[in-house]
């Protein structure tokens, strides 16, 4: 199992665009994929679930990536990530 934190840097949080995109980056991947915030736990290939943790700017998320290819699906989330939010 893979776990790793991240503060949303972007100015409207988790919105509809970035959600799709993240969405789209955690059905690449074998592993389970989940995100936990605000008190919830979601599974990442789930858009409107994604979309009901209501994440913001400054929110921190932690990422929990558990399978078959966890490393390479950690590492390609923490990229997207940081690249995206």
């Amino acid at each position: 199992m893979q776990t790793f934190t991240y503060i949303i840097r972007d100015a409207l949080g988790i919105h509809a665009r970035p959600a799709g995109m993240l969405v789209k980056e955690a059905k690449k991947y074998d592993s389970k994929i989940t995100i936990s915030a605000n008190g919830k736990d979601i599974d990442a290939g789930k858009l409107m679930m994604l979309m009901s943790l209501g994440v913001k700017q400054g929110t921190e998320i932690t990422v929990t990536v558990e399978g078959p290819d966890e490393e390479q699906a950690a590492a390609g989330m923490k990229a997207f990530l940081e690249e995206s939010l």
